[in-house]
């Protein structure tokens, strides 16, 4: 047996260890929605997947309990698959290995760890089975593909839930009750174009920027973390301004919702102007460890000589682009007024893929205001129309308004000082969360999200801090013991 699965409490570690052997990475989830189906039937609750691909569970109130609102439990079962260079994990059918550092964090090798919603799974999965609890009607909704599109929760459909309260389980700070949310859009921009020849007398070298930290575009947008996108347009700028570069191939970050870690470049340029692009990387690198310093720790920038391609972009084609690239908005744009510790707006340069005729600039935008985000939106749209760029925009989802009054806003306050001596943050975040697109449907809901400590999502140095879990679980214990009479 995994040595996850020992740790206390054993009933939310024991279920998210067999999480972590079945494949659920965002749009490959047949697996995971089989094994949550044969979980229901297997502990002898209500188990179906509705028309939005959810894994919806129900569980009867407990005897004298009946007259108790009912508590929906909400997380996601997909992961994000990010791993290391170096590693060969296929997320599609390959268990996360998981271990415990000296610290007291639980980690995975080589890739993200998924408790990024797995543990809120496992809690769900830990009340359903239990036999010993004491609770009124008990409902879970388990969504899909939260992590590229909050496909799940836009799909819901209404009429479906039961639930009264609905508590979320996604947030990654114990001791933190998060109350409202950013709300975000895709934004796309493409451009097709016609390749030309390379001059066969010129070089080629592959040029790699990897080691950044990379993390969650909402959490941790406002770190200063670099943007390996972001970083690289400058020395591919000044390689074509200076050495007569031409550029062949761009390929940077991975996800959406993951502030990219790692780009990678090919350029060609005449045989005697490679040495000269190789001192501009070395001294873009030592550029970047110093502008990083204190935040970007591993930084890597290197070129690699490699046989000339055939084909390159054109020259008009090239110059759009990397002037698209530069003017791109990338971070914050605003705090939110009324509390100025959090964002408001942002967006994130995910990914970049330039290769083989077809460029596509993909990005994330958040902000807790409608009116910010069609700001964000036409201003990106601006950036790339200049480019010739198409834009198109999708999986758009709104902003959580925070209800400070809420009933179990309130409850899940008192139990917390009850149990721990200490009074808990009330907070809003900058990271989406699907709570606003299921109150859209099931306005009459009293929500609020919550979670154990987890660190680094959606990076390869995501991890969940051990002694969370059980005053985590205590406290949704209580909640259920304690919730309000209809």
């Amino acid at each position: 047996m995994n040595e996850i699965a020992n740790l206390q409490p054993t009933c939310i570690w024991r279920n998210f260890d067999a999480l972590t052997k079945v494949p659920r990475p965002s749009g490959h989830l047949e697996k995971v929605q089989q094994f949550l189906l044969d979980f229901a039937k297997r502990v002898g609750v209500e188990g179906f997947i509705d028309e939005g691909n959810n894994v919806v569970m129900r569980k009867a109130a407990m005897p004298g309990m009946e007259n108790r609102k009912t508590v929906l439990l909400q997380a996601h079962m997909d992961m994000v698959p990010q791993k290391s260079p170096e590693s060969n994990h296929n997320f599609e059918t390959d268990p996360i290995e998981t271990y415990i550092d000296e610290e007291g964090w639980v980690r995975a090798k080589g890739t993200t760890l998924g408790a990024d919603d797995g543990i809120g799974v496992a809690a769900i999965m830990a009340i359903m089975e239990a036999t010993d609890l004491q609770h009124g009607p008990v409902e879970a909704l388990i969504t899909a593909d939260e992590e590229t599109g909050m496909y799940g929760a836009n799909d819901l459909p209404e009429g479906e839930l039961h639930g009264d309260i609905l508590l979320n389980l996604d947030s990654e700070t114990w001791s933190k009750f998060v109350i409202g949310s950013a709300g975000g859009i895709d934004i796309t921009a493409t451009l097709d174009y016609k390749e030309v020849e390379t001059d066969p007398e010129d070089a080629a070298l592959k040029v790699t920027l990897k080691g950044l930290r990379g993390g969650h575009s909402g959490l941790e947008i406002h770190e200063g973390r670099g943007n390996a996108n972001k970083l690289m347009v400058r020395f591919v700028r000044e390689a074509i301004e200076t050495c007569e570069a031409r550029l062949v191939t761009w390929n940077g970050g991975n996800m959406r919702n993951a502030i990219p870690f790692k780009a990678e470049v090919v350029l060609t340029m005449p045989k005697e102007n490679v040495e000269a692009v190789k001192e501009l990387v070395d001294e873009w690198k030592t550029d970047f460890e110093d502008e990083y310093k204190n935040i970007e720790n591993s930084i890597e920038f290197f070129a690699e000589e490699i046989e000339t391609p055939k084909l390159q972009v054109p020259v008009e084609i090239q110059d759009n682009l990397i002037d698209a690239i530069y003017a791109c908005h990338n971070g914050v744009i605003r705090m939110i007024p009324s509390y100025p510790d959090v964002v408001e707006t942002s967006s994130n340069l995910a990914i970049i893929n330039i290769e083989n005729g077809k460029a596509a600039f993909k990005i994330l935008a958040r902000s807790s205001r409608e009116d910010m985000k069609d700001y964000i939106v036409k201003t990106l749209e601006s950036c790339f129309n200049m480019a010739g760029m198409k834009v198109e925009t999708a999986g758009s989802y709104g902003g959580w308004d925070p209800n400070p009054d809420s009933e179990i806003l309130h409850l899940l306050k008192k139990i917390y000082k009850e149990q721990n001596g200490e009074e808990a943050v009330v907070q809003v975040d900058h990271a989406g969360l699907e709570c606003s697109i299921i109150l859209g449907k099931y306005p009459g809901m009293d929500v609020v999200s919550l979670g154990p400590t987890i660190r680094s999502p959606h990076t390869t140095n995501e991890r969940c801090q051990v002694s969370t879990i059980e005053p985590f679980w205590k406290l949704l214990k209580q909640v259920l013991i304690e919730a309000p009479v209809k």
